[in-house]
Parts: structure tokens; C-alpha cells; sequence
């Protein structure tokens, strides 16, 4: 724990956030289901993302950056907590989204009203943030300016760092409500959160699984980032290096790809809204809800699950869904 301590941090999340029972969700998937809420994690709309922000910031502020520059896509939950959190501390914020430039919504139009400044790289490949965002930092640095520079998601060792805390408060809350799940189901895109999470499960030496659902790479791509970046975090605050074989993703055969809704997340999302009065984004978490609904029919867990709410909820007003409008 002591290199953990000993990182620059800025406190951001509001937290503990809170860990929850779904009982009438959890009579309709067939198994104990608790929802970790970092959704209520206490900046704008709330999300996982500042978890890792408080790692990223606390180092861009000890190294006297005077300004932030990131990207994704434009409905991107990490680009719009980003600047929110840059704002936060005193740094401006530059985003760069892949594709063109389209009337402002959902993360967009926060991002914007952050004072965010956006540019599009007028590509739709979502590589082509990657190097407008090296193209921006020369920029700034060309004026005079000292930008803190971060890929998309924030996946970084020290990004990943939050959710090895992440999982010593979960580890508390889980002893206070005397759970002993036998799996932590989340949403997996940049994999950092669940690098942090596999990391921190080792370090505590946590019984349960950590599953990733993915939804923006191939299954063997993200077991590779994971893996990579867990024992990059573990090299980092001094712990032992997860197995490789700790490293759990699954996906949907029917996952239409990255950023578009599907049927069966769109039915995850509205149960778990009728039964826990919980919002879900459509492209991340109610993508991971469905295939844990899947999952349990086909073979129920040993023990209750938890599920990590990560936020995203400004995208349920700008991602259309594929199969007609809204009942």
C-alpha cells in the first residue's frame, strides 16, 4: 500500500460510492446481483473515469502542466469527465474526436459546456485520434504551453492505479455487508478499469473473478491490454503480478460493434431500470448486463455477483437504437 500512498493524487471521487443489493433485479437474472455505483461518483454525471483521473491529474499538476489533451469519440464518457476534471484543477482542456464534426449531444455537448475546446479529425478510423491528439500537444507546446497528454480511455498504468484502490474500498464494503461474491462483472473498452480491478484482486488477494465484457475489441486484443497494464500497475505500487489466467473477457456474438447499441443491451438496460430505478449507458454496461444475464442462464455463479456501474448515462440521449425507435 505504501506505493500506493506515495503517488500524487487529486481527490475527486465522491466516494465510497455506494455498494447496493438489486433484489428484483436479481429474482429475474437468477442470482444475487450488487451494484457497485460509480456512477455516483461525484463529478458531473458521475462515472469510473474519475477514478483514474485523480491518479492522472495529481501527476500533470506535480509536473506543472498548465493543460490537458485527450480524445475518443464524441459520445465519449472519458472525454467528457476528462474536461470536466481538468477544469476541476485549474487545467484547459483539449479534446480531439475522430470522425466530423456534428451538432453537439449527449458527452459532446457537456464536454462543450466544460469549455472544452474540440476538434475533429474528419476521419471515422478511431485510430486517427492518436495522432491529432500528438498533433495538438505540438501545438500548444510550440506557444509556450506544457499539455498533459493522455491516450484515449486514459489507459495508462497510473490511470489503472484508481481501481486497484478502487478494489481495498469495494473489500470494505463487501466485509461491512458480509458479501462474498464469487464474480465483479464490468464493461471493458480502453481496459484500464479492469487492469486496476485484476491488479487490485491480486494485491488483496480477493477470492472473486473480475469479468470483462468487451465492447470495443476482439476478445484476445483485450485479455492482452489487461494483462499488460495489470502487471504494469503491480510493478508500479510494488505488489505481485497477476496470472495471466486471472484475465477473464467475454463478449456477445451478437454485439453489432463499438459505440451502437444493441437489442439485448437495450432489454438489459430497461429491466434494469424497472426493477432498480438504474440507468445503464447503452454501449458499455447494459452491453456487460446482458451478457451477465446470458451467462447466468447458461450456468449460474457459485456466489453473488457484483456489477460495476461505470457511468455513461449522457449517451441514452444520443445513441439511437438500432431497431427502431424507443417503445
Amino acid at each position: 500500500m505504501t506505493g500506493i500512498l506515495s503517488l500524487p493524487r487529486v481527490p475527486l471521487v465522491a466516494g465510497p460510492t455506494p455498494l447496493m443489493l438489486a433484489p428484483r433485479l436479481s429474482e429475474d437474472v437468477g442470482c444475487e446481483v450488487w451494484f457497485k455505483r460509480d456512477d455516483l461518483t461525484g463529478v458531473g454525471l458521475g462515472g469510473n473515469k474519475v477514478r483514474a483521473l485523480e491518479l492522472l491529474l495529481g501527476e500533470a499538476l506535480a509536473v506543472g502542466c498548465d493543460s490537458l489533451v485527450t480524445g475518443a469519440g464524441s459520445q465519449s464518457n472519458w472525454a467528457m469527465l476528462a474536461a470536466l476534471c481538468a477544469r476541476r484543477v485549474g487545467l484547459e482542456p483539449h479534446l480531439v474526436f475522430y470522425g466530423h464534426e456534428r451538432p453537439a449531444a449527449g458527452n459532446h455537448q457537456l464536454a462543450v459546456l466544460a469549455g472544452a475546446h474540440v476538434q475533429f479529425t474528419d476521419d471515422p478510423d478511431r485510430d486517427s485520434v492518436d495522432a491529432a491528439i500528438g498533433e495538438t500537444a505540438g501545438r500548444l507546446r510550440s506557444i509556450g504551453r506544457r499539455p498533459y497528454v493522455l491516450p484515449r480511455g486514459g489507459a495508462t498504468a497510473l490511470g489503472a492505479v484508481g481501481y486497484a484502490r478502487a478494489s481495498l474500498e469495494l473489500t470494505e464494503q463487501l466485509l461491512q455487508s458480509q458479501v462474498e461474491p464469487a464474480q465483479l462483472w464490468l464493461a471493458t473498452g480502453s481496459c484500464g478499469t479492469q487492469a486496476g480491478l485484476v491488479a487490485g484482486a491480486r494485491w488483496l488477494g480477493l477470492p472473486y473473478d473480475v469479468v470483462g465484457v468487451s465492447v470495443s475489441r476482439p476478445v484476445t486484443e483485450c485479455v492482452d491490454r489487461v494483462y499488460g497494464l495489470a502487471s504494469a500497475v503491480a510493478d508500479l505500487i510494488g505488489t505481485p503480478r497477476a496470472a495471466r489466467s486471472a484475465v477473464l473477457v467475454r463478449t456477445s456474438a451478437d454485439d453489432p460493434g463499438y459505440g451502437i447499441r444493441s437489442a439485448a443491451g437495450d432489454a438489459a438496460a430497461e429491466l434494469v431500470a424497472r426493477t432498480e430505478s438504474i440507468f445503464l449507458d447503452p454501449v458499455f454496461a447494459a452491453k456487460a448486463m446482458a451478457e451477465l444475464h446470458a451467462a447466468v442462464a447458461a450456468e449460474p455463479p457459485p456466489g453473488p455477483v457484483v456489477f460495476l456501474v461505470s457511468g455513461g448515462a449522457p449517451t441514452l440521449f444520443s445513441v439511437p437504437p438500432p431497431h427502431g425507435p424507443p417503445r
